[in-house]
C-alpha cells in the first residue's frame, strides 16, 4: 500500500510516499480502507518533534505514519471482532492504535470506530473522532454548559474551537468567540454571538464575567482566569502551554473546597459520544466546518497547511 512516511523530525518535507506492507488487524482490531483522514496539531506536533514529543521520542517521531482520526471501509477484522464485518463504513480514531491514517489502510481497535450512518459523509465523519470530540467533551462533559450560560471560548476559530462555538449554542448559550482577526466572521458564521481577535485584546482582563471558559491555546496562570469567571463558573482547559498546564492542575485540585472549578480536558474516544455527534450532523443539527480539502499525494500540504496555522476549522485529506 502506499504511505506517507515520517523518518525524521521536520516539516512537510520529511513526508515520504512510500510503498509499505498493508497493516495486518490484531484479533480486536479492524483494518480500514482509509476514505478520508482528518489532520490535526497532533500531526503537526509529532512531526516536528514539539518539546513534550521529544521528551517521549527524543531522535525520531515516535510514529513513522501520521493520522489519527478517520473514515473508511471494513477491509478484514480481528478473530474477535463480532459487531464489524468486511464492507462496512465506518469512522473513529487510531492514535491510542500507533496512528497510521496517512496511508490507504490503516489497523485499529475496533472499539474506537463506530458504524457510519448513510446520511453521514466520509469527510464529515473524519472530523468528528477529534476535533468533534474535544468540542463536544469540553462543552457538555467538562463545561457542563446549560441553557442561559454566559461562555467564552479561546481558540474558537480552530477546529474543535469551532465544534465548541456549535454545541454550546446548541445548549443554549450566549457564546463569546476569540482568535485572531482572519478568523472572526468564520466564528460569526458558526454562531457565536461576540468576537473578539485576541491580538486586540486580553479576554482576562474584561469587566465581564463568563459560567464557562474553554480555552484551546492558554498561555497563563490560573489567577488570571479566575477573574473573568463567576463565583461558580468553570475553566475548561482544551490545550495550551505547559506553565498554564501545571498552575490550571494545580487549581484544579482544590476543586472540592473552592466555588469556582478548573479542570483539563482529558479528551478520550468515546464512542457514545460520537455516535451522538454524527447523529446532529445527519439531522443538520449541527454543519462541520471543513476549511479545505487536500487530496492524498498533497498530503505534505495539507500538514504544512495546519502546521503553518491556515487552517480555519478543519483540513481534510480524501482518498
Amino acid at each position: 500500500m502506499k504511505a506517507f512516511v515520517c523518518k525524521k523530525y521536520g516539516q512537510s518535507d520529511a513526508l515520504e510516499l512510500l510503498d509499505v506492507p498493508t497493516p495486518i488487524p490484531n484479533s480486536d482490531e479492524i483494518l480500514v480502507r482509509v476514505k478520508a483522514v482528518s489532520v490535526n496539531s497532533w500531526d503537526w506536533d509529532n512531526l516536528v518533534g514539539a518539546p513534550i514529543i521529544r521528551l517521549i521520542a527524543p531522535f525520531k517521531p515516535p510514529y513513522s505514519i501520521l493520522g489519527g482520526d478517520l473514515s473508511g471501509v471494513v477491509e478484514a477484522v480481528g478473530s474477535s471482532i463480532t459487531n464489524f464485518k468486511v464492507g462496512d463504513d465506518v469512522y473513529g480514531d487510531v492514535s491510542n492504535s500507533g496512528w497510521g491514517g496517512f496511508a490507504e489502510f490503516v489497523a485499529g481497535k475496533a472499539e474506537h470506530f463506530i458504524q457510519k450512518p448513510a446520511g453521514l459523509s466520509f469527510e464529515d465523519a473524519a472530523t468528528l473522532p477529534q476535533a468533534g470530540l474535544l468540542g463536544y467533551q469540553g462543552v457538555h462533559e467538562f463545561g457542563q454548559v446549560k441553557a442561559g450560560d454566559n461562555v467564552l471560548i479561546s481558540g474558537a476559530g480552530g477546529g474543535a474551537g469551532m465544534f465548541a462555538i456549535k454545541l454550546a449554542k446548541l445548549a443554549g448559550a450566549h457564546v463569546t468567540g476569540i482568535d485572531r482577526s482572519d478568523k472572526l466572521q468564520a466564528m460569526i458564521e458558526c454562531g457565536a454571538d461576540v468576537v473578539f481577535d485576541y491580538q486586540q485584546c486580553d479576554y482576562t482582563k474584561f469587566e465581564q464575567t463568563f459560567d464557562v471558559i474553554i480555552d484551546a491555546v492558554a498561555s497563563k496562570r490560573a489567577r488570571s482566569y479566575r477573574r473573568v469567571l463567576t463565583p461558580t463558573g468553570t475553566f475548561v482547559m482544551m490545550g495550551g502551554k505547559i506553565p498554564s498546564i501545571l498552575s490550571t492542575l494545580i487549581a484544579g485540585r482544590k476543586n472540592a473546597d473552592e466555588t469556582q472549578k478548573f479542570k483539563i480536558l482529558m479528551w478520550n474516544v468515546n464512542t457514545e459520544d460520537l455516535s451522538k455527534l454524527g447523529n446532529l450532523v445527519v439531522e443538520k443539527n449541527l454543519k462541520v466546518a471543513i476549511h479545505k480539502r487536500f487530496s492524498f499525494k498533497d498530503t505534505p500540504l495539507a500538514v504544512q497547511f495546519v502546521g503553518d496555522q491556515n487552517a480555519i476549522g478543519k483540513v481534510i485529506i480524501s482518498l
